[in-house]
């Protein structure tokens, strides 16, 4: 029997949706399920969630098995062919409040903070121990299996998997398969959506639309940066994001809210005015998990009080990925792996965002060339702060920390060395255990 491990099963509508999807699959929905956490409260709410799905959705097929605390990892893990990892160490409280207060202190303003910046820095650190323990489980009881990693700071804690351990490894996100679809969308040009072409290659979160074309082969850009010049003449939220096309003749894939915080342009404590001129978000994510909690309580009580929850299968890669392996289908995604020259001008080490070929044989990353230059050297901006966190992680020497937030070029650009390490001391201070290879 085919057996999925997902860890992290407590974020319940991810798993869900990634779960939700393989029972939707006929060459996946037999599969054994083994849903792993180390919170009791909220594996059971997601036990009960699937549970409903399986039922409703699957005929039942499906064996669900739930596993709590590290004690019985491996035993969730023992012969999975695929794990999915959605994992949030630290929580919201106390770490993601944590990484917003402690900067706001020093000046530094952030609107995600979970992929680059101090934050972003923090998560990896907090994070990566915990990766490296679920690699050697994983070489010992499933040494055969893909670990699909869909937790944040993405090229960072993928980057980790693929250099230093012998899992099998992809990172994977949400935003690749929305990003020109999105774009048309807003700009007006849906007509241009069925039989669309596209190329998209970078790094997560900053990958670029290198090419988009028409059904008959037509270059769409001309068109895209005449309506994003006239679409940022008002304000919007995707404000960011056209200005790259403006200023570096691509868009990219994740959001404004992120890629404001991604560069040294656009929060800056000299030019306040820049927040309100393109729609910056300060503080996006601590609302975004106010709201996802209030709002899963709520969804929680009417799942409970009927039983009738369904699922349709989404747009998420993993179960895509999963059927191509398991019947040999061909299909194609956007993965984060290893730059084994797929990208020619971005560091060999990098973990970069690309194309990939799916089959039995796996996950077949493509040959990208060379970007253009202005959008390497954005992708290589991140990169430093990416690959400088992964040698404090690896080595446990703190000065690493200090030279990847002063790398960070949202960071670099607003504090002082000084400040930039006095934040960091008081950081993994208030971290506590979590940081405690640091301390």
């Amino acid at each position: 029997m085919l057996k999925i491990a997902f860890l992290g099963a407590g974020s319940t509508i991810f798993a869900r949706n990634v779960l939700g999807d393989c029972m939707c699959t006929p060459a996946l929905c037999e599969s054994e399920i083994a849903l792993y956490d180390i919170d009791k409260k909220r594996l059971e709410e997601s036990y009960i969630i699937l549970d409903a799905i399986n039922k409703n959705t699957n005929l039942g097929r499906a064996k669900i098995k739930t596993f709590l605390g590290v004690e019985n990892r491996k035993a969730a893990l023992r012969d999975a062919n695929f794990v999915v990892n959605a994992i949030q160490v630290g929580g919201y409280d106390p770490c993601t409040i944590t990484d917003f207060e402690i900067p706001k202190k020093y000046g530094l303003k952030q609107t995600i903070a979970d992929t680059m910046g101090i934050g972003g820095i923090m998560r990896a650190l907090r994070t990566i121990p915990v990766m490296a323990e679920f690699a050697k489980d994983m070489e010992e009881v499933c040494p055969n299996a893909w670990f699909l990693n869909y937790t944040n700071p993405m090229a960072m804690l993928t980057g980790y998997m693929q250099r230093y351990t012998k899992v099998k490894t992809v990172g994977l996100c949400h935003s690749v398969q929305v990003c020109s679809e999105g774009l048309l969308t807003m700009l007006g040009m849906e007509d241009k959506l069925e039989g669309r072409q596209e190329l998209i290659a970078g790094i997560n979160h900053m990958a670029w639309l290198l090419e988009i074309k028409d059904k008959d082969g037509n270059d769409l850009y001309p068109e895209i940066k005449k309506r994003a010049l006239m679409k940022n003449e008002t304000p919007h939220k995707d404000m960011v994001r056209l200005e790259y096309v403006k200023y570096l003749g691509y868009y990219c894939t994740e959001s404004s809210e992120h890629n404001a915080e991604y560069n040294p342009f656009f929060i800056k404590a000299k030019y306040p005015e820049l927040i309100e001129r393109f729609q910056i978000p300060l503080d996006e994510y601590p609302r975004r998990c106010i709201k996802q909690i209030k709002g899963w309580e709520e969804e929680k009580e009417s799942i409970l009080r009927d039983g009738k929850i369904t699922h349709e299968r989404s747009h998420e890669y993993a179960s895509y990925i999963m059927e191509a392996i398991v019947t040999g289908k061909p299909y194609k995604i956007g993965g984060n792996v290893l730059n084994t020259g797929l990208i020619e001008n971005l560091p060999s080490d990098a973990c970069v965002e690309v194309p990939c070929l799916v089959d039995r044989s796996g996950i077949q990353p493509c040959h990208v060339g060379k970007l253009p230059i202005q959008l390497a050297a954005m992708n290589q901006s991140n990169i430093s702060t990416q690959l400088l966190t992964i040698e404090a992680a690896v080595t446990k020497n703190r000065d690493y920390i200090y030279q990847a937030a002063m790398m960070d070029p949202h960071t670099g650009a607003e504090l002082s060395i000084d400040d930039i390490k006095a934040m960091v001391d008081e950081m993994i201070e208030a971290h506590g255990d979590y940081m405690k290879d640091f301390r």
